[in-house]
């Protein structure tokens, strides 16, 4: 039995029926010539369909309904959106024909095979992460290819609506959004937030006056943070609080609480003093790193805007005050940039062009994801477990996509994935 409208309407669309001895409840045969264009929009279901019905050939709009009563409860009978409705599909017929409506209704529980809907189930009620795993195989490369390339622009089109409105918060200026997306990339996933608002809380032109004078960016960026609110035993903090006090009420700041830094469970190298560091070093070698990375055509030659370390103190240290064992330059690594890239380079830049009009841009945004290592994390690695391995971070973004917003809700009937293993038999 079917409950779910959504899964009906799927078996329409893909004609997953018996076509053969199909008639309305009044015994007029049925051939269904096109089952028409699905209708994502209010309004009947599929539109410009093509029926013949005893003789003669209809063309207008198919509804849909789990059962006949349907169509009233839904009030469709008050509704002139619904005035050119040649065919009304039914699972399951629950009127008495006086009842009913003067449009053909054709009732199809008789027509469609149990195999289909106990696919779809198999789907719903699995226990697994990936739902459809049993079947991946049967999946030809095509189709998955093809959906991977649609995700990805999935994602990024997600990414694209947050950064309208980041836009419309800074005059439409490309540069601030940049700082803004790169400072919370600098986070990563435990820091973004606070990262995002340091970032916010000191405007980008400010650092641009400053950008010559690394000492000066590390004490406007740390003091915006607040890291430099205590008491110093080293001289770089304290050098850098009396810099700040300066700089702070020179522009007028007011910075964001120390509390909201995130340092358990993070490795040292990821602590958020040396990602401050490493952000000041960037700020400091490019104050037009938006038009460097528009500008950039290949994977190489923003691996080298990004070849950036923390300044000396952090060489031996990963706090204010805490002198670390051993003496290590703290470098952005090529991890982190590769991760810079795959959230932040490529889809800004794929924003940028759909803003812009500049289709070449897209493209390239995508052809550079394909020269980034596919990511390693643990929803790559459920997809390595079922034999589907992303060959690069192109991929690798689909698949975390697919994962998030598809197999963990299993919307199998938004998928192409899951179009493809419905219409399989078994």
């Amino acid at each position: 039995m079917i409950t779910q409208e959504l899964l009906f309407q799927f078996i329409w669309q893909y004609s997953l029926y018996r076509s053969d001895q199909l008639c309305t409840l009044l015994g007029e045969p049925v051939c269904v010539q096109f089952q028409g264009k699905r209708n994502h929009l209010s309004g009947p279901d599929f539109e410009a369909a093509k029926i013949r019905i005893g003789t003669t050939l209809l063309v207008g709009h198919v509804e849909l309904h789990l059962k006949t009563s349907d169509w009233f409860k839904h009030g469709h009978q008050h509704d002139r959106a619904y005035d050119s409705v040649i065919l009304h599909v039914v699972w399951e017929n629950d009127m008495p024909i006086v009842a009913q409506t003067h449009l053909p209704i054709l009732e199809m529980r008789h027509h469609i095979a149990a195999d289909v809907i106990r696919q779809y189930e198999s789907l719903q009620y699995s226990v697994r992460q990936i739902p459809c795993a049993p079947y991946l195989t049967q999946v030809n490369e095509l189709t998955k290819e093809a959906w991977l390339t649609r995700l990805l622009a999935e994602r990024w089109e997600m990414k694209s609506l947050e950064w309208h409105q980041l836009l419309a918060q800074n005059a439409e200026d490309w540069r601030v959004l940049l700082y803004w997306q790169l400072a919370a990339n600098f986070g990563f996933k435990t820091n973004a937030a606070a990262f995002l608002a340091l970032a916010q809380s000191l405007p980008l032109n400010i650092l641009a006056r400053h950008h010559k004078h690394l000492f000066q960016i590390e004490a406007l960026l740390f003091g915006q943070a607040g890291m430099l609110e205590q008491d110093f035993q080293d001289d770089y903090p304290f050098r850098l609080q009396q810099e700040y006090r300066y700089l702070r009420k020179k522009y007028k700041l007011q910075g964001i609480p120390a509390h909201r830094w995130r340092f358990m469970r993070l490795r040292p190298a990821n602590f958020p003093t040396i990602r401050i560091a490493q952000f000041a070093a960037l700020v400091h070698r490019s104050v037009h790193l938006f038009t460097q990375i528009i500008a950039s055509v290949s994977l190489a030659e923003l691996l080298t805007l990004f070849e950036v370390k923390a300044s000396d103190y952090w060489d031996t240290h990963f706090r204010f005050d805490e002198l670390q064992k051993g003496n290590a330059e703290k470098h952005l690594g090529s991890s982190s940039v590769q991760n810079i890239i795959i959230n932040t380079i490529a889809p800004l830049r794929f924003f940028y062009a759909m803003r812009t009009g500049l289709g070449d841009q897209a493209e390239s945004s995508v052809q550079l994801l394909e020269q980034v290592p596919a990511e390693s994390n643990n929803i790559m690695n459920a997809w390595e477990k079922v034999q589907w391995t992303a060959k690069n971070a192109a991929q690798s973004q689909a698949l975390i996509q697919l994962f998030n917003y598809y197999c963990s809700d299993k919307q199998c009937l938004q998928c192409s994935i899951g179009h493809r293993i419905l219409q399989l038999r078994p």
